[in-house]
């Protein structure tokens, strides 16, 4: 039984107030546009990123795939990182579903994409090439704020030649928490942006997509191509506004607990722990077993996320102090294992 969950703040659970909510939801039918929180929802969201209107969904893989559809036609493509979720981690939705070309470039170790690199990405107009539509950037990315200065340069660099530029903020809040900037102000910097409530906001399903009413409306039609139109959504919906009135101000919580827990693992080399990056802890292990590490920690309740040799440690609304002491024994109890058996 897992008592303290790292893998990722997607596990965090409704608690009693979130639940309440839920239960006491108005709700219609969201795919005739009827559901009062719903839409309560889409206009709060919008407002509170400083876009004319929001879309929900249920998840921010669809958030974004409508969104890089919206933007983009079919042989157009979008400029993107080799290691961002939308091109990695989102089943190559844009190129299967979309007919678009992903042209993924090297992210840098602070996550951003080399201006250099964008600038010499954008393709001339000619048959030859697809047509270069988007610029697609994550915040944050593995933990990583993107600098101010550099969201400034890089949606700046894109107008200049054309481009349209979409946010992936699924964890957009915690940037905002962590480079204490109105997430309105870093939303302004994009065209669209999709926000994910089901992370470190506590919600059990569902983003938001922000953006001009009339791309929107686009994203709309998308949506329900997507297979996305959904009924009763005021339920869902209310736990996601509990989530913003409740939950967005709690965030720096998890980063000075994502901190504590970089200490307390720094106390054992072997680990290799690195600096906590907002409510996120890498490992990179040294002459370690991490299959049998991560199975010993489960053994004691504590799981935790990664792969290929890597660890990632992510802090959320369901842990506290008493979970970092338990990792902190368990710790100890590997170590001290580990050394008498050598």
């Amino acid at each position: 039984m897992i008592v303290d969950d790292f893998r990722s703040d997607t596990v965090t659970r409704p608690g009693s107030g979130m639940r309440a909510a839920m239960a006491a939801a108005e709700v219609g039918d969201a795919v005739y546009d009827d559901d009062a929180t719903t839409k309560r929802l889409e206009a709060m969201t919008a407002e509170r990123l400083g876009k004319e209107a929001g879309l929900f969904f249920p998840t921010g893989t669809q958030a974004n795939l409508a969104a890089l559809m919206a933007h983009c036609g079919r042989g157009e493509e979008y400029l993107v990182g080799q290691m961002a979720h939308t091109y990695r981690l989102e089943g190559g939705g844009a190129a299967v579903l979309g007919s678009i070309q992903p042209q993924p470039l090297p992210n840098e170790p602070d996550g951003t994409i080399a201006l250099h690199a964008i600038a010499n990405a954008i393709k001339p107009d000619d048959f030859h090439f697809a047509i270069t539509r988007l610029l697609a950037l994550e915040n944050t990315f593995n933990g990583l704020v993107l600098p101010d200065a550099y969201l400034e340069a890089a949606t700046g660099l894109a107008r200049s030649r054309g481009l349209a530029t979409h946010l992936d903020g699924a964890r957009l809040m915690n940037a905002a928490a962590a480079s204490n900037r109105d997430a309105a102000w870093i939303a302004g910097q994009f065209d669209t942006v999709s926000l994910c409530l089901s992370k470190g906001l506590g919600a059990p399903i569902g983003s938001v997509l922000v953006g001009p009413r009339e791309f929107i409306e686009k994203a709309r039609r998308i949506r329900k191509m997507l297979g996305g139109g959904m009924r009763q959504t005021g339920v869902i919906a209310a736990a996601a506004i509990y989530a913003l009135e409740h939950n967005v101000t709690r965030l720096g919580e998890d980063h000075r607990r994502a901190a504590d827990l970089a200490a307390v693992l720094a106390r054992f080399p072997a680990l290799g722990a690195g600096p906590s990056r907002t409510n996120m802890v890498f490992m990179a292990p040294k002459e370690l077993d991490t299959a049998a590490f991560a199975t010993f920690l489960r053994g004691r309740g504590i799981a935790v996320g990664g792969r290929y040799g890597t660890l990632r440690w992510v802090t959320h609304l369901d842990v506290d102090n008493t979970s970092l002491a338990r990792v902190a024994e368990a710790c100890e109890a590997y170590f001290d294992k580990r050394e008498a058996r050598v």
